[in-house]
């Protein structure tokens, strides 16, 4: 939600005009949000007496009856709006309730829909909760480029439910294991190490909300989630309209947006970032500004999470068109993001084709060490993350097919690159404890090794 305090004065040739816009939004932790016990959610629509929910099938299906329950018991008048969204559609189509996808889309539309209509989000998958939610950005795709179209619309609340996680299918939770790797691996190296501890343990157990978690998995899951959404938060807030280029929360983020949309079926975001935070890492290898130990260690983590480190179709040809395209937006520069050591950054602009080649070679090679040869585990969109309305009947039959067609291609993991109880989370201060010793646990690359579990 936004303020503007503005003024006007004449000038010797017109006027001069100088605005300034307070811009302030809230989120909150709470375990059920639709629960008729917490009437958060509700005291943000009393003013107005109605609801306009906009969510995806697949959370209708599971929590619709719960979602109607909840607003009928408060005497709030809700109308759903069910929508299909994937990333090849991700096009314009209250209150959000879904993963990023949903978030981003119906808040364009927001932002779009008499110039700023007012919402609410609340997340329900790894992604968004701790990526897609934290910033005021909405956006849509547009062509074979990621968010081309979008705004900078902030939400009245935002709601953080980790509970929604027990029903996120283990792919959808692998996939957003990616953007904690990110902000944590050049910026905040505790959680980076809780990550690489619990790294088995938190995506086996929904980041310790299944049934049977462990307290031990859980307080670190809390820990990892809390401190991930402040430092994306800290590093986003003094730069909510991105007028600073240098951005550290970018790490995966250069290379990626195009070749996220290339295979016949998309790449899941966090499995495309991925890729290209692996060759970015080992660029910065390469480079000599971070080390071998650090390098692996990093690689390692993707790989015991079952993420991916390289596509077929990440190319030489990705690479030249990647960086053209990114440079457009980064003002002629490639910004490219790197951790420089494990918690901290620094950006690359001086990075030839040669350089980016030879990387890329040597990147390859590293792969042959690793389980598919780099390749990740349910690394493409399916049905759980993929439909399409009937105005796009054409697209969203060829698309649908693609995405029957993942559904094999996820199957075949062992295939050839490219060819296969407080409410909310708690606040831990003392992240020293979590040492793996209670109920057995030990450093997960004890027990699993490169992601061989799968």
């Amino acid at each position: 939600m936004s303020d503007m305090n503005a003024t006007v004065s004449e000038t010797k040739t017109g006027f001069h005009v100088a605005g300034y816009e307070k811009i302030e939004y809230d989120f909150t932790f709470i375990d059920g949000v639709f629960n008729v016990e917490n009437s958060n959610l509700a005291d943000c629509y009393r003013r107005w007496g109605r609801v306009l929910a906009v969510t995806d099938q697949n959370i209708y299906n599971m929590y619709g009856k719960q979602m109607e329950k909840y607003f009928r018991h408060y005497g709030l008048e809700l109308q759903i709006h069910k929508t299909k969204i994937g990333e090849k559609a991700k096009s314009i189509p209250t209150f959000l309730i879904g993963g990023g996808l949903v978030t981003d889309v119906a808040g364009f539309a927001c932002a779009a829909y008499r110039r700023n209509t007012n919402f609410i989000r609340v997340p329900t998958t790894v992604i968004g909760l701790i990526d897609a939610s934290v910033s005021i950005k909405v956006a849509v795709n547009y062509g074979n480029y990621k968010n081309r179209l979008g705004a900078y619309h902030a939400p009245i609340h935002t709601f953080l439910d980790f509970t929604f996680l027990r029903t996120l299918p283990t792919a959808q939770i692998r996939n957003g294991f990616a953007e904690l790797i990110k902000i944590s691996s050049c910026s905040h190296l505790n959680t980076f190490n809780l990550l690489d501890q619990y790294c088995e343990y938190l995506i086996d157990s929904a980041f310790g909300r299944s049934d049977g978690a462990s307290r031990e998995v859980r307080l670190a899951a809390d820990a990892i989630n809390r401190e991930g959404i402040h430092e994306m938060l800290k590093l986003e807030t003094p730069n909510l309209h991105e007028i600073g280029l240098d951005r550290v929360i970018a790490y995966g983020h250069t290379w990626s947006p195009l070749h996220e949309l290339i295979p016949e079926t998309p790449l899941r975001h966090g499995h495309a970032i991925s890729i290209d935070m692996a060759y970015s890492a080992t660029l910065a290898n390469l480079r000599g500004i971070l080390n071998d130990e650090e390098h692996r260690r990093l690689l390692n983590l993707f790989s015991r999470a079952g993420l991916s480190m390289d596509h077929h179709q990440f190319d030489e040809e990705t690479l030249e068109k990647g960086t053209a395209a990114i440079m457009k937006t980064r003002d002629g520069k490639l910004r490219a993001a790197v951790p420089s050591p494990l918690g901290s950054c620094v950006f690359l602009n001086d990075v030839k084709k040669d350089e980016m080649d030879r990387a890329l070679r040597r990147h390859k090679e590293i792969m042959r060490d690793y389980p598919r040869n780099g390749e990740g585990i349910e690394a493409f969109v399916d049905a759980s993350d993929t439909g399409y309305t009937e105005s796009n009947s054409n697209e969203a039959h060829a698309v649908e097919l693609a995405a029957k067609k993942a559904g094999s291609l996820n199957a075949g993991i062992h295939g050839a690159n490219g060819h296969a109880h407080a409410n909310g989370v708690q606040k831990v201060d003392n992240l020293e404890g979590l040492n793996g010793a209670d109920q057995g646990l030990t450093n997960g690359s004890k027990v699993f090794t490169n992601g061989a579990k799968a």
